[in-house]
């Protein structure tokens, strides 16, 4: 078993910025990759950032040249950090993991994300 832990959420203004961290333990050994996912209310959870063990990166649309997601292997944290944020990126955020071959498997219980306009 996998177990993720987010921090880091909160209230800031539209134009701000805000760093999400989560910390994972448990059965990790083969955990390929890591990300970051949203659920607005009446929405659907969308993919918001990902990355490999590797460092490959990739994000959604929305996202892209305001968020960045990071990892760090040794100490087994996974970062996301969002700038510029927008009263539409208003959601819970979950950290998120896979083992090799496999898709999003394991799920932090959630940090809630608020931007004023």
């Amino acid at each position: 078993q996998v177990q993720l832990v987010e921090s880091g959420g909160g209230l800031v203004q539209a134009g701000g910025s805000l760093r999400l961290s989560c910390a994972y333990s448990g059965t990790i050994f083969n955990i390929n990759g890591m990300g970051w996912h949203r659920q607005a209310p009446g929405k659907q959870r969308e993919l918001v950032a990902g990355i490999t063990r590797a460092g490959t990166t990739k994000y959604a649309d929305s996202v892209k040249g305001r968020f960045t997601i990071s990892r760090d292997n040794a100490q087994n944290m996974v970062y996301l950090q969002m700038n510029n944020l927008r009263p539409e990126d208003t959601a819970v955020y979950y950290c998120s993991a896979y083992r090799f071959g496999r898709q999003y498997e394991y799920w932090g219980q959630g940090t809630q994300v608020t931007v004023s306009s």
